[in-house]
């Protein structure tokens, strides 16, 4: 049995296995909604609902849009159903998608009226309009937008459980493969070329660009010939880079080298360190002759 709270706080009733209902009032008006999830989740989102009353930003279940509830779920990290927030790239992916194909349709709609039949009209006006493979990444994420919605209590059920037709993607581009002959052409095509130690470190170790642009120095390890990788640069448009960790632990692996790589890498670092070393005494120097005039 859930504790009741003064009037002002709301209250928790359970109504099943992970299901509660809330209530609350905002302006002395009585509302309740549903929510799914643990005890803790619920006593969060009652809190969260309360102040959304006290400062003015609180709308009612039953008003709000589709298009104010995806903000809602962008703002929040765009949880699935394990409830986690994703990457800053994947967020960003997921806003474009909602926003460019489903939101000027369907965003003015109220969520709770929200037909299967208006989500099959969609995908039939977006055929043609974009890539198949976008139009099944429109379906995957408004399905988990619209999945969130039913675990915090504002469906009783997604309407996607109703659509007609899935978009299904086309066969997946594996994409061209290179034989050693014309992987030897690549990569002496750069040897003149700033890029050069690029190439030519994802052509030995297939690691990702992101993963090579995110390398230290601490990760080569010159006497044992390996190279650790533990981390990538993510990239979002209009936002300043960013480092972030692998998806899993399994993305995070060392891998040998060959004494060619190695030497090439050894070569990089010593020119690294005459740079820095040089910028130093540049950077002193002019310290030196500021505080020499002063």
């Amino acid at each position: 049995m859930i504790k009741r709270r003064d009037r002002g706080d709301g209250g928790i009733d359970r109504r099943g296995e992970n299901s509660w209902r809330l209530r609350y009032r905002v302006k002395g008006k009585r509302i309740s909604q549903t929510f799914h999830g643990p005890l803790s989740d619920a006593r969060k989102e009652l809190r969260r609902l309360l102040k959304s009353g006290d400062d003015g930003t609180h709308v009612a279940p039953d008003k709000i849009t589709l298009a104010q509830w995806v903000e809602q779920w962008i703002a929040t990290g765009a949880p699935g159903r394990r409830q986690k927030k994703v990457g800053r790239r994947t967020l960003h992916r997921y806003a474009e998608l909602l926003r460019y194909h489903v939101v000027p349709t369907l965003g003015a709609r109220p969520l709770q009226q929200i037909q299967a039949t208006e989500i099959d009209t969609l995908y039939v006006c977006l055929d043609g309009k974009i890539a198949p493979r976008t139009c099944r990444h429109v379906h995957d994420v408004l399905n988990a937008c619209l999945g969130t919605a039913v675990r915090k209590g504002l469906l009783a059920v997604s309407p996607m459980e109703r659509v007609t037709t899935v978009p299904s993607p086309p066969e997946s581009d594996h994409g061209m493969a290179l034989d050693q002959d014309q992987l030897r052409i690549l990569v002496e095509g750069f040897r003149d070329s700033v890029l050069f130690p690029i190439v030519a470190l994802a052509t030995f170790t297939g690691a990702r660009r992101s993963e090579i642009l995110a390398l230290r120095w601490s990760d080569l390890d010159i006497e044992n010939k390996t190279l650790r990788i533990e981390r990538a640069v993510e990239e979002v448009e209009l936002q300043p880079l960013a480092i972030k960790g692998p998806k899993t632990e399994r993305g995070k692996r060392t891998i040998t080298l060959d004494g060619d790589l190695v030497a090439l890498l050894r070569a990089e670092r010593e020119k690294h360190l005459r740079i820095v070393a040089r910028c130093a005494r540049w950077c002193d120097g002019r310290s030196f002759a500021r505080e020499a005039a002063e």
